[in-house]
Protein backbone atom coordinates (compact mmCIF):
# COMPACT_ATOMS: atom_id res chain seq x y z
CA UNK A 1 0.00 0.00 0.00
CA UNK A 2 1.11 3.39 -0.79
CA UNK A 3 -0.34 7.12 -1.64
CA UNK A 4 -0.29 7.49 2.43
CA UNK A 5 -3.91 5.87 2.63
CA UNK A 6 -5.73 6.69 5.67
CA UNK A 7 -7.14 3.53 7.46
CA UNK A 8 -9.07 2.91 10.92
CA UNK A 9 -6.95 0.74 12.90
CA UNK A 10 -6.61 -0.82 16.01
CA UNK A 11 -3.63 0.42 18.03
CA UNK A 12 -2.47 -3.49 17.42
CA UNK A 13 -2.93 -3.29 14.23
CA UNK A 14 -1.10 0.07 14.13
CA UNK A 15 1.58 -1.71 16.10
CA UNK A 16 1.98 -4.57 13.23
CA UNK A 17 1.66 -1.84 10.21
CA UNK A 18 4.78 -0.39 11.69
CA UNK A 19 6.90 -2.95 12.20
CA UNK A 20 5.90 -4.10 8.53
CA UNK A 21 6.96 -1.01 7.43
CA UNK A 22 10.03 -0.63 9.52
CA UNK A 23 11.58 -3.30 7.47
CA UNK A 24 11.23 -5.82 10.01
CA UNK A 25 12.71 -9.46 8.83
CA UNK A 26 11.71 -11.22 12.14
CA UNK A 27 8.89 -11.02 14.91
CA UNK A 28 8.54 -13.58 18.12
CA UNK A 29 5.77 -13.50 20.51
CA UNK A 30 3.55 -15.26 23.02
CA UNK A 31 -0.03 -14.68 23.50
CA UNK A 32 -1.07 -12.34 26.32
CA UNK A 33 -3.69 -10.05 26.35
CA UNK A 34 -3.66 -6.60 25.42
CA UNK A 35 -0.68 -7.44 23.36
CA UNK A 36 -1.84 -10.43 21.54
CA UNK A 37 -3.19 -9.10 18.35
CA UNK A 38 -0.04 -7.53 16.95
CA UNK A 39 1.35 -11.07 16.13
CA UNK A 40 -2.54 -11.92 14.39
CA UNK A 41 -2.38 -8.72 12.73
CA UNK A 42 1.53 -9.14 11.41
CA UNK A 43 1.22 -12.67 10.06
CA UNK A 44 -0.28 -11.42 7.46
CA UNK A 45 2.66 -9.68 5.68
CA UNK A 46 4.62 -13.37 6.23
CA UNK A 47 5.76 -12.65 2.29
CA UNK A 48 8.02 -10.01 3.50
CA UNK A 49 8.84 -11.42 7.26
CA UNK A 50 8.96 -14.14 9.31
CA UNK A 51 6.69 -14.45 12.66
CA UNK A 52 6.03 -17.25 15.26
CA UNK A 53 4.58 -17.79 18.52
CA UNK A 54 6.87 -18.98 20.69
CA UNK A 55 6.54 -21.08 24.00
CA UNK A 56 7.05 -18.01 26.08
CA UNK A 57 8.56 -14.94 26.17
CA UNK A 58 12.11 -15.44 27.46
CA UNK A 59 11.79 -17.07 24.13
CA UNK A 60 10.62 -14.93 22.40
CA UNK A 61 12.71 -11.89 23.17
CA UNK A 62 15.97 -14.27 22.69
CA UNK A 63 15.33 -15.17 19.18
CA UNK A 64 14.51 -11.74 18.34
CA UNK A 65 18.08 -11.02 20.16
CA UNK A 66 19.29 -13.69 17.57
CA UNK A 67 17.80 -12.46 14.38
CA UNK A 68 19.61 -8.76 15.42
CA UNK A 69 22.70 -10.42 16.11
CA UNK A 70 22.39 -11.79 12.74
CA UNK A 71 21.81 -7.80 11.18
CA UNK A 72 18.36 -7.90 10.34
CA UNK A 73 15.39 -5.67 12.28
CA UNK A 74 13.58 -7.90 15.03
CA UNK A 75 10.72 -7.26 16.96
CA UNK A 76 9.00 -9.28 20.52
CA UNK A 77 5.66 -8.78 21.85
CA UNK A 78 4.36 -9.64 25.28
CA UNK A 79 1.93 -8.36 28.10
CA UNK A 80 3.29 -6.49 30.63
CA UNK A 81 3.60 -9.82 32.77
CA UNK A 82 5.55 -11.31 30.27
CA UNK A 83 7.98 -8.37 30.56
CA UNK A 84 8.82 -10.18 34.13
CA UNK A 85 9.25 -13.78 31.74
CA UNK A 86 11.59 -11.99 29.45
CA UNK A 87 13.64 -10.17 32.05
CA UNK A 88 16.86 -11.90 31.70
CA UNK A 89 18.05 -12.02 28.52
CA UNK A 90 16.56 -8.01 28.38
CA UNK A 91 19.15 -7.00 31.04
CA UNK A 92 21.88 -8.52 29.58
CA UNK A 93 20.56 -7.62 25.69
CA UNK A 94 20.46 -3.98 27.23
CA UNK A 95 24.59 -4.41 27.42
CA UNK A 96 24.99 -6.10 24.37
CA UNK A 97 23.23 -3.55 22.29
CA UNK A 98 22.41 -4.43 18.79
CA UNK A 99 23.27 -4.94 14.93
CA UNK A 100 19.96 -4.76 13.30
CA UNK A 101 17.18 -2.70 15.21
CA UNK A 102 15.64 -4.63 18.26
CA UNK A 103 12.18 -3.54 19.58
CA UNK A 104 10.18 -4.84 22.44
CA UNK A 105 6.50 -4.33 22.26
CA UNK A 106 5.35 -4.48 26.14
CA UNK A 107 1.69 -3.89 26.37
CA UNK A 108 0.82 -3.19 30.24
CA UNK A 109 -2.65 -3.13 31.81
CA UNK A 110 -3.98 -0.72 33.96
CA UNK A 111 -7.30 -1.81 35.80
CA UNK A 112 -6.27 -5.17 35.04
CA UNK A 113 -9.06 -6.03 32.43
CA UNK A 114 -6.79 -9.67 31.96
CA UNK A 115 -4.10 -9.55 34.31
CA UNK A 116 -2.87 -10.32 38.07
CA UNK A 117 -1.16 -7.19 38.86
CA UNK A 118 -1.00 -3.55 37.29
CA UNK A 119 3.00 -3.61 37.00
CA UNK A 120 4.53 -0.76 35.66
CA UNK A 121 6.57 -1.66 32.51
CA UNK A 122 8.27 1.42 32.45
CA UNK A 123 9.98 0.96 36.16
CA UNK A 124 11.52 -2.20 34.99
CA UNK A 125 13.01 -0.45 31.26
CA UNK A 126 14.48 1.88 33.81
CA UNK A 127 16.43 -0.59 35.82
CA UNK A 128 17.20 -2.71 32.35
CA UNK A 129 18.54 0.72 31.20
CA UNK A 130 16.56 0.39 28.05
CA UNK A 131 15.02 2.98 26.24
CA UNK A 132 10.86 3.64 26.23
CA UNK A 133 8.77 5.39 23.70
CA UNK A 134 4.85 5.17 24.70
CA UNK A 135 2.55 6.35 21.85
CA UNK A 136 -0.75 7.86 22.41
CA UNK A 137 -3.02 6.76 19.23
CA UNK A 138 -2.81 4.52 16.45
CA UNK A 139 -1.17 6.80 14.48
CA UNK A 140 1.37 7.30 16.84
CA UNK A 141 1.60 3.53 17.58
CA UNK A 142 2.81 3.08 13.59
CA UNK A 143 5.38 5.63 14.17
CA UNK A 144 6.55 5.39 17.17
CA UNK A 145 7.64 1.89 16.16
CA UNK A 146 9.36 2.92 13.69
CA UNK A 147 11.14 5.34 15.61
CA UNK A 148 11.99 3.06 18.13
CA UNK A 149 13.73 0.87 15.40
CA UNK A 150 15.71 4.10 13.95
CA UNK A 151 17.14 4.95 17.84
CA UNK A 152 17.55 1.81 18.03
CA UNK A 153 20.13 1.25 15.56
CA UNK A 154 21.13 4.95 16.07
CA UNK A 155 22.46 4.34 19.96
CA UNK A 156 23.03 0.54 19.79
CA UNK A 157 20.07 -0.60 21.92
CA UNK A 158 16.87 -2.41 22.39
CA UNK A 159 14.31 0.17 22.89
CA UNK A 160 10.85 -0.77 24.27
CA UNK A 161 7.37 0.81 22.92
CA UNK A 162 5.03 0.89 26.11
CA UNK A 163 1.41 0.38 25.31
CA UNK A 164 -1.39 -0.22 27.47
CA UNK A 165 -5.00 -1.85 27.06
CA UNK A 166 -6.81 1.29 26.16
CA UNK A 167 -4.44 2.12 23.37
CA UNK A 168 -4.41 -1.61 22.12
CA UNK A 169 -7.85 -1.71 21.50
CA UNK A 170 -8.84 1.82 20.31
CA UNK A 171 -9.21 2.70 16.68
CA UNK A 172 -7.90 5.99 15.12
CA UNK A 173 -7.14 6.95 12.25
CA UNK A 174 -3.61 5.99 10.36
CA UNK A 175 -1.73 7.10 7.32
CA UNK A 176 -0.08 4.03 5.67
CA UNK A 177 3.11 3.93 4.06
CA UNK A 178 4.98 2.11 1.51
CA UNK A 179 7.88 -1.25 3.56
CA UNK A 180 11.34 0.52 3.91
CA UNK A 181 14.00 -1.49 2.55
CA UNK A 182 16.40 -1.90 5.11
CA UNK A 183 19.83 -3.61 4.32
CA UNK A 184 21.02 -6.47 6.37
CA UNK A 185 23.74 -5.32 8.45
CA UNK A 186 27.04 -7.32 8.21
CA UNK A 187 27.53 -9.90 10.76
CA UNK A 188 31.06 -9.01 12.42
CA UNK A 189 32.61 -10.98 15.05
CA UNK A 190 33.06 -9.24 18.57
CA UNK A 191 33.38 -11.19 21.56
CA UNK A 192 33.47 -8.34 24.02
CA UNK A 193 30.36 -6.89 22.61
CA UNK A 194 28.43 -10.26 22.41
CA UNK A 195 29.49 -12.46 25.52
CA UNK A 196 28.27 -11.49 28.62
CA UNK A 197 31.25 -12.74 31.02
CA UNK A 198 32.14 -10.04 33.90
CA UNK A 199 34.89 -8.72 32.33
CA UNK A 200 33.22 -8.16 28.97
CA UNK A 201 29.86 -6.85 30.75
CA UNK A 202 32.00 -4.50 33.18
CA UNK A 203 33.31 -2.40 30.03
CA UNK A 204 29.64 -2.62 27.84
CA UNK A 205 28.13 -1.25 31.86
CA UNK A 206 30.03 2.01 30.58
CA UNK A 207 29.07 1.96 27.31
CA UNK A 208 24.98 1.69 28.62
CA UNK A 209 26.18 4.75 31.14
CA UNK A 210 27.25 7.31 28.15
CA UNK A 211 24.75 6.21 25.94
CA UNK A 212 21.62 7.17 28.77
CA UNK A 213 23.23 10.18 29.24
CA UNK A 214 23.46 10.51 25.08
CA UNK A 215 19.82 10.03 25.16
CA UNK A 216 18.51 12.07 27.80
CA UNK A 217 20.45 15.17 26.11
CA UNK A 218 19.42 14.30 22.13
CA UNK A 219 15.59 13.68 23.62
CA UNK A 220 15.36 16.91 24.27
CA UNK A 221 15.33 17.93 20.42
CA UNK A 222 13.14 14.57 19.41
CA UNK A 223 10.05 14.65 17.61
CA UNK A 224 8.42 12.33 19.77
CA UNK A 225 8.83 15.28 22.54
CA UNK A 226 6.78 17.85 22.06
CA UNK A 227 5.63 21.01 23.92
CA UNK A 228 2.30 22.43 23.42
CA UNK A 229 2.02 25.83 25.00
CA UNK A 230 -1.44 27.15 25.58
CA UNK A 231 -2.59 29.17 28.67
CA UNK A 232 0.43 29.40 31.10
CA UNK A 233 -1.66 29.18 34.34
CA UNK A 234 -1.47 25.51 34.00
CA UNK A 235 1.26 23.23 32.67
CA UNK A 236 1.10 19.21 32.07
CA UNK A 237 3.69 16.99 31.76
CA UNK A 238 1.85 13.74 30.05
CA UNK A 239 2.26 10.59 27.77
CA UNK A 240 0.42 7.86 26.36
CA UNK A 241 -3.74 7.34 26.49
CA UNK A 242 -3.59 9.92 29.48
CA UNK A 243 -2.32 12.27 27.10
CA UNK A 244 -5.99 12.43 25.28
CA UNK A 245 -7.86 12.76 28.66
CA UNK A 246 -5.20 15.68 29.52
CA UNK A 247 -6.99 17.53 26.48
CA UNK A 248 -10.22 16.67 26.89
CA UNK A 249 -10.30 17.30 30.82
CA UNK A 250 -8.02 20.73 30.41
CA UNK A 251 -8.09 22.16 26.62
CA UNK A 252 -6.40 25.42 27.47
CA UNK A 253 -3.68 23.87 29.79
CA UNK A 254 -0.10 24.00 28.62
CA UNK A 255 1.20 20.54 27.77
CA UNK A 256 4.92 18.38 27.38
CA UNK A 257 3.67 15.78 26.01
CA UNK A 258 6.46 12.84 26.06
CA UNK A 259 6.85 10.40 23.69
CA UNK A 260 10.07 9.04 25.13
CA UNK A 261 9.52 8.31 29.05
CA UNK A 262 12.48 6.85 29.61
CA UNK A 263 15.30 8.55 30.01
CA UNK A 264 13.38 11.55 30.78
CA UNK A 265 14.88 14.72 28.60
CA UNK A 266 15.52 17.27 31.49
CA UNK A 267 16.35 20.35 30.49
CA UNK A 268 13.00 19.89 28.17
CA UNK A 269 10.99 19.31 31.66
CA UNK A 270 13.36 22.21 33.04
CA UNK A 271 12.51 24.89 30.41
CA UNK A 272 8.52 23.99 30.34
CA UNK A 273 8.46 24.07 34.19
CA UNK A 274 9.44 27.46 33.88
CA UNK A 275 6.87 28.92 31.83
CA UNK A 276 3.92 27.64 33.45
CA UNK A 277 2.78 28.40 36.78
CA UNK A 278 1.26 25.48 38.03
CA UNK A 279 2.74 22.28 37.00
CA UNK A 280 1.08 18.68 36.88
CA UNK A 281 2.48 15.36 36.33
CA UNK A 282 -0.05 12.96 35.36
CA UNK A 283 0.72 9.30 34.49
CA UNK A 284 -1.09 5.87 35.08
CA UNK A 285 0.11 3.46 37.15
CA UNK A 286 3.95 4.43 39.29
CA UNK A 287 4.75 7.79 39.94
CA UNK A 288 8.19 7.20 37.39
CA UNK A 289 7.99 10.77 35.50
CA UNK A 290 7.18 12.88 38.80
CA UNK A 291 9.68 11.29 41.05
CA UNK A 292 12.51 11.89 38.46
CA UNK A 293 10.98 15.60 38.20
CA UNK A 294 11.01 15.98 42.00
CA UNK A 295 14.40 15.10 42.23
CA UNK A 296 15.14 17.56 39.60
CA UNK A 297 13.95 19.97 42.00
CA UNK A 298 11.13 20.91 40.09
CA UNK A 299 7.73 21.39 42.00
CA UNK A 300 4.76 19.98 40.81
CA UNK A 301 1.33 18.31 42.10
CA UNK A 302 1.18 14.37 41.10
CA UNK A 303 0.00 11.17 42.96
CA UNK A 304 -1.33 13.31 45.93
CA UNK A 305 -4.25 13.95 43.86
CA UNK A 306 -4.03 10.82 41.45
CA UNK A 307 -4.92 7.68 42.14
CA UNK A 308 -1.76 4.84 41.29
CA UNK A 309 -5.14 2.16 40.76
CA UNK A 310 -6.14 1.80 37.50
CA UNK A 311 -7.22 4.00 34.02
CA UNK A 312 -7.76 7.40 34.16
CA UNK A 313 -10.39 9.38 32.55
CA UNK A 314 -11.31 13.04 31.95
CA UNK A 315 -14.01 13.29 34.41
CA UNK A 316 -11.32 12.38 36.84
CA UNK A 317 -9.04 14.92 36.16
CA UNK A 318 -11.65 17.28 35.74
CA UNK A 319 -12.85 16.57 39.54
CA UNK A 320 -9.11 16.15 40.90
CA UNK A 321 -8.10 19.54 39.00
CA UNK A 322 -10.99 21.54 38.41
CA UNK A 323 -12.98 20.42 41.62
CA UNK A 324 -15.94 20.00 39.28
CA UNK A 325 -18.62 17.69 40.47
CA UNK A 326 -18.59 14.86 37.77
CA UNK A 327 -19.21 10.93 38.41
CA UNK A 328 -15.55 9.80 37.81
CA UNK A 329 -17.05 6.16 37.74
CA UNK A 330 -20.73 5.64 36.41
CA UNK A 331 -21.18 2.26 36.04
CA UNK A 332 -24.32 1.41 33.43
CA UNK A 333 -27.11 0.27 34.34
CA UNK A 334 -26.94 -3.43 33.48
CA UNK A 335 -27.10 -6.53 35.04
CA UNK A 336 -23.20 -7.97 36.16
CA UNK A 337 -22.15 -10.30 33.81
CA UNK A 338 -18.96 -12.24 35.53
CA UNK A 339 -16.89 -14.06 33.47
CA UNK A 340 -17.73 -17.78 32.96
CA UNK A 341 -16.39 -21.27 31.24
CA UNK A 342 -18.79 -21.62 28.44
CA UNK A 343 -21.33 -23.97 27.66
CA UNK A 344 -19.58 -27.52 27.00
CA UNK A 345 -16.17 -26.28 27.99
CA UNK A 346 -13.93 -29.46 29.00
CA UNK A 347 -12.82 -27.67 31.99
CA UNK A 348 -15.86 -27.36 33.96
CA UNK A 349 -16.11 -31.19 33.54
CA UNK A 350 -13.06 -31.61 35.54
CA UNK A 351 -13.92 -29.24 38.14
CA UNK A 352 -17.21 -30.92 38.75
CA UNK A 353 -15.02 -34.33 39.47
CA UNK A 354 -12.67 -32.42 41.40
CA UNK A 355 -15.14 -30.65 43.35
CA UNK A 356 -16.84 -33.33 44.03
CA UNK A 357 -14.07 -35.37 45.44
CA UNK A 358 -13.41 -31.84 47.67
CA UNK A 359 -9.95 -31.24 46.48
CA UNK A 360 -7.93 -28.01 46.53
CA UNK A 361 -6.19 -27.24 43.37
CA UNK A 362 -3.34 -24.86 42.50
CA UNK A 363 -4.17 -23.16 39.57
CA UNK A 364 -2.53 -21.47 36.99
CA UNK A 365 -3.25 -18.77 34.23
CA UNK A 366 -5.52 -19.59 31.88
CA UNK A 367 -9.95 -20.12 31.29
CA UNK A 368 -9.54 -22.63 34.02
CA UNK A 369 -8.60 -20.00 36.77
CA UNK A 370 -11.99 -19.55 36.59
CA UNK A 371 -12.47 -22.98 38.52
CA UNK A 372 -12.16 -20.58 41.37
CA UNK A 373 -15.52 -19.25 41.78
CA UNK A 374 -19.02 -20.43 42.38
CA UNK A 375 -19.94 -22.90 41.99
CA UNK A 376 -17.11 -24.78 40.89
CA UNK A 377 -14.86 -23.42 43.43
CA UNK A 378 -12.10 -25.51 43.49
CA UNK A 379 -9.06 -23.99 42.58
CA UNK A 380 -7.29 -22.15 45.74
CA UNK A 381 -4.34 -20.30 44.50
CA UNK A 382 -3.12 -18.75 41.11
CA UNK A 383 0.37 -16.65 40.60
CA UNK A 384 1.73 -16.95 37.48
CA UNK A 385 2.24 -18.79 34.24
CA UNK A 386 3.58 -22.26 35.20
CA UNK A 387 2.95 -21.33 38.52
CA UNK A 388 0.56 -23.90 40.01
CA UNK A 389 2.90 -27.42 39.75
CA UNK A 390 6.12 -25.56 41.59
CA UNK A 391 3.41 -24.20 44.35
CA UNK A 392 2.02 -28.09 44.87
CA UNK A 393 5.89 -29.20 45.19
CA UNK A 394 6.49 -26.66 47.49
CA UNK A 395 3.81 -27.64 49.57
CA UNK A 396 4.97 -31.04 49.79
CA UNK A 397 8.21 -30.20 50.54
CA UNK A 398 6.92 -27.75 53.64
CA UNK A 399 4.27 -30.18 55.11
CA UNK A 400 4.68 -34.19 53.57
CA UNK A 401 3.03 -36.05 51.53
CA UNK A 402 -0.08 -36.87 53.25
CA UNK A 403 -0.90 -32.89 53.48
CA UNK A 404 -1.24 -32.70 49.75
CA UNK A 405 -3.30 -36.30 49.51
CA UNK A 406 -6.66 -33.53 48.56
CA UNK A 407 -4.81 -31.19 46.66
CA UNK A 408 -3.83 -31.56 42.85
CA UNK A 409 -1.57 -28.91 40.55
CA UNK A 410 -4.09 -27.96 37.35
CA UNK A 411 -2.19 -26.29 34.33
CA UNK A 412 -3.35 -25.59 30.64
CA UNK A 413 -1.57 -27.00 27.44
CA UNK A 414 -0.01 -23.92 26.37
CA UNK A 415 0.68 -23.05 29.62
CA UNK A 416 2.45 -26.21 30.40
CA UNK A 417 4.73 -25.59 27.27
CA UNK A 418 5.41 -22.01 28.33
CA UNK A 419 6.78 -22.93 32.50
CA UNK A 420 4.77 -25.61 33.19
CA UNK A 421 7.47 -28.49 31.83
CA UNK A 422 10.11 -26.70 33.82
CA UNK A 423 8.24 -26.95 37.25
CA UNK A 424 7.47 -30.65 36.16
CA UNK A 425 10.92 -31.16 36.02
CA UNK A 426 11.69 -29.69 39.05
CA UNK A 427 9.39 -31.75 40.55
CA UNK A 428 10.76 -34.98 39.26
CA UNK A 429 14.36 -34.23 39.87
CA UNK A 430 13.59 -33.24 43.66
CA UNK A 431 11.66 -36.56 44.04
CA UNK A 432 8.40 -34.62 44.49
CA UNK A 433 5.19 -36.39 45.22
CA UNK A 434 1.77 -35.48 43.66
CA UNK A 435 -0.68 -35.07 41.10
CA UNK A 436 -0.59 -33.10 38.03
CA UNK A 437 -3.28 -32.58 35.70
CA UNK A 438 -2.86 -30.89 32.48
CA UNK A 439 -5.68 -29.41 31.27
CA UNK A 440 -5.11 -30.26 27.14
CA UNK A 441 -7.95 -28.11 25.19
CA UNK A 442 -5.87 -27.85 21.99
CA UNK A 443 -5.10 -24.40 22.34
CA UNK A 444 -3.99 -21.07 24.12
CA UNK A 445 -7.96 -20.55 25.21
CA UNK A 446 -8.07 -17.20 27.05
CA UNK A 447 -6.03 -15.32 24.63
CA UNK A 448 -8.55 -15.81 21.71
CA UNK A 449 -7.65 -19.43 20.36
CA UNK A 450 -3.91 -19.39 19.34
CA UNK A 451 -1.71 -22.39 18.46
CA UNK A 452 1.03 -23.21 20.29
CA UNK A 453 3.89 -26.39 19.95
CA UNK A 454 1.66 -29.01 21.17
CA UNK A 455 -0.99 -28.43 18.14
CA UNK A 456 0.84 -28.78 15.53
CA UNK A 457 -0.08 -25.89 13.49
CA UNK A 458 2.59 -22.40 13.50
CA UNK A 459 1.66 -18.55 13.54
CA UNK A 460 1.95 -18.35 9.82
CA UNK A 461 -0.33 -21.33 9.32
CA UNK A 462 2.36 -24.45 8.70
CA UNK A 463 0.95 -27.86 9.84
CA UNK A 464 4.03 -29.13 11.08
CA UNK A 465 4.82 -32.11 14.00
CA UNK A 466 2.87 -31.85 17.32
CA UNK A 467 4.51 -32.24 20.68
CA UNK A 468 3.19 -34.88 22.20
CA UNK A 469 2.68 -34.05 25.62
CA UNK A 470 1.62 -37.38 27.29
CA UNK A 471 5.44 -38.29 25.36
CA UNK A 472 7.44 -35.28 27.10
CA UNK A 473 5.88 -36.49 30.23
CA UNK A 474 7.18 -40.13 29.93
CA UNK A 475 10.58 -39.05 28.71
CA UNK A 476 11.18 -36.55 31.58
CA UNK A 477 10.85 -40.24 33.65
CA UNK A 478 7.31 -40.14 35.15
CA UNK A 479 6.19 -43.56 35.17
CA UNK A 480 2.66 -42.63 36.08
CA UNK A 481 1.07 -40.61 33.32
CA UNK A 482 -2.43 -40.99 32.23
CA UNK A 483 -4.96 -39.71 29.26
CA UNK A 484 -8.62 -39.80 30.02
CA UNK A 485 -11.34 -37.90 27.89
CA UNK A 486 -12.34 -34.93 30.53
CA UNK A 487 -16.13 -35.59 29.54
CA UNK A 488 -15.76 -39.37 31.13
CA UNK A 489 -16.24 -38.16 34.42
CA UNK A 490 -16.65 -41.49 35.79
CA UNK A 491 -13.35 -42.82 34.51
CA UNK A 492 -11.43 -39.33 35.58
CA UNK A 493 -13.01 -39.43 38.90
CA UNK A 494 -11.46 -43.12 39.38
CA UNK A 495 -8.32 -41.94 37.99
CA UNK A 496 -7.65 -38.89 40.10
CA UNK A 497 -8.80 -41.09 43.29
CA UNK A 498 -6.07 -43.41 42.73
CA UNK A 499 -3.57 -40.39 41.83
CA UNK A 500 -4.02 -38.66 44.78
CA UNK A 501 -4.12 -41.67 47.03
CA UNK A 502 -0.42 -43.11 45.85
CA UNK A 503 2.65 -41.78 47.12
CA UNK A 504 4.35 -41.09 43.36
CA UNK A 505 4.05 -38.36 41.32
CA UNK A 506 1.30 -38.75 38.86
CA UNK A 507 0.31 -36.85 35.56
CA UNK A 508 -2.88 -36.88 34.41
CA UNK A 509 -3.79 -35.49 30.88
CA UNK A 510 -7.51 -34.82 30.48
CA UNK A 511 -8.15 -34.30 26.74
CA UNK A 512 -10.74 -32.66 24.94
CA UNK A 513 -10.18 -29.39 22.46
CA UNK A 514 -12.16 -25.91 23.38
CA UNK A 515 -15.66 -25.80 22.10
CA UNK A 516 -14.86 -22.97 20.45
CA UNK A 517 -12.26 -24.82 17.95
CA UNK A 518 -15.26 -26.37 16.81
CA UNK A 519 -12.83 -29.43 16.03
CA UNK A 520 -15.96 -31.70 17.61
CA UNK A 521 -18.83 -30.97 15.64
CA UNK A 522 -22.26 -30.34 18.00
CA UNK A 523 -24.61 -33.46 16.31
CA UNK A 524 -27.00 -32.78 19.25
CA UNK A 525 -28.54 -30.86 22.14
CA UNK A 526 -29.55 -31.81 25.67
CA UNK A 527 -33.05 -31.58 26.60
CA UNK A 528 -34.70 -31.63 30.55
CA UNK A 529 -38.21 -33.30 30.66
CA UNK A 530 -39.74 -32.02 33.63
CA UNK A 531 -41.96 -35.05 33.84
CA UNK A 532 -38.70 -37.00 35.37
CA UNK A 533 -36.65 -34.07 36.65
CA UNK A 534 -36.55 -34.65 40.55
CA UNK A 535 -35.87 -30.50 40.81
CA UNK A 536 -32.32 -32.29 43.23
CA UNK A 537 -30.54 -29.64 41.54
CA UNK A 538 -27.34 -32.19 40.42
CA UNK A 539 -27.42 -31.33 36.59
CA UNK A 540 -26.59 -27.13 38.44
CA UNK A 541 -23.38 -27.99 40.47
CA UNK A 542 -21.14 -27.65 37.19
CA UNK A 543 -22.76 -23.93 36.71
CA UNK A 544 -23.22 -24.81 33.16
CA UNK A 545 -25.03 -21.45 31.97
CA UNK A 546 -27.38 -23.08 29.48
CA UNK A 547 -28.92 -24.74 32.79
CA UNK A 548 -31.25 -22.83 34.36
CA UNK A 549 -34.36 -23.57 36.91
CA UNK A 550 -38.04 -22.99 35.87
CA UNK A 551 -40.48 -21.06 38.68
CA UNK A 552 -41.49 -25.16 39.64
CA UNK A 553 -37.91 -26.45 40.47
CA UNK A 554 -37.46 -28.38 37.61
CA UNK A 555 -34.36 -27.59 35.23
CA UNK A 556 -34.51 -26.09 31.43
CA UNK A 557 -31.94 -26.29 28.71
CA UNK A 558 -31.29 -23.39 26.20
CA UNK A 559 -30.96 -24.76 23.02
CA UNK A 560 -29.30 -21.73 21.78
CA UNK A 561 -26.42 -22.14 24.31
CA UNK A 562 -26.45 -25.96 24.53
CA UNK A 563 -23.07 -27.78 22.98
CA UNK A 564 -24.10 -30.99 23.76
CA UNK A 565 -20.83 -31.80 26.03
CA UNK A 566 -23.58 -34.38 28.25
CA UNK A 567 -22.18 -33.63 31.68
CA UNK A 568 -25.38 -32.65 32.35
CA UNK A 569 -26.94 -35.94 31.58
CA UNK A 570 -24.23 -37.80 33.08
CA UNK A 571 -24.95 -36.06 36.15
CA UNK A 572 -28.49 -36.56 35.97
CA UNK A 573 -29.55 -40.27 38.06
CA UNK A 574 -33.15 -40.35 36.82
CA UNK A 575 -33.19 -40.25 33.71
CA UNK A 576 -34.73 -36.80 33.29
CA UNK A 577 -31.76 -35.56 30.54
CA UNK A 578 -32.03 -36.77 27.19
CA UNK A 579 -30.21 -36.04 23.53
CA UNK A 580 -32.22 -34.48 20.86
CA UNK A 581 -30.08 -34.75 17.11
CA UNK A 582 -29.66 -32.41 14.99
Amino acid sequence: MSDKKKIMMLGNEAIARGAYEAGVKVSAAYPGTPSTEISENLVQYKDDLYCEWSPNEKVATEVAIGASMAGVRAMCSMKHVGVNVAADPLYTVSYIGVSGGLVMIAADDPGMYSSQNEQDTRMVARAAHVPVLEPSDSQEAKDFVKAAFDISEKYDTPVIVRTTTRLAHSQSLVSLEDRQDIPDKTYERDIAKRVMMPAMAKGRHLVVEDREKRLESDSCEMSVNRVEMRDSKIGVITSGIPYQYVREALPDASVLKLGMVNPLPRKLIEDFSKKVDKLYVIEELEPLIELQVRAWGISCIGKEIFTVQGEYSANMLRKAILNENVDVKSPADVPNRPPILCPGCPHRSVYTVLNKLKLHAAGDIGCYTLGAVAPLSVIDTTVCMGSSISTLHGMEKAKGKDYIKNWVAVIGDSTFMHTGVNSLMNMFYNQGTGTVMILDNSTTGMTGHQDHAATGKTLQGDIVPAINIYDLCKAIGIKNVTEVDAFDIDTLEKVVKESVASDELCVIITKSPCVMLGQKPVTHKCESDPEKCKKCGMCLKPGCPAITRREDGTVAIDDTLCNGCDLCKSMCKFGAIKCTDL
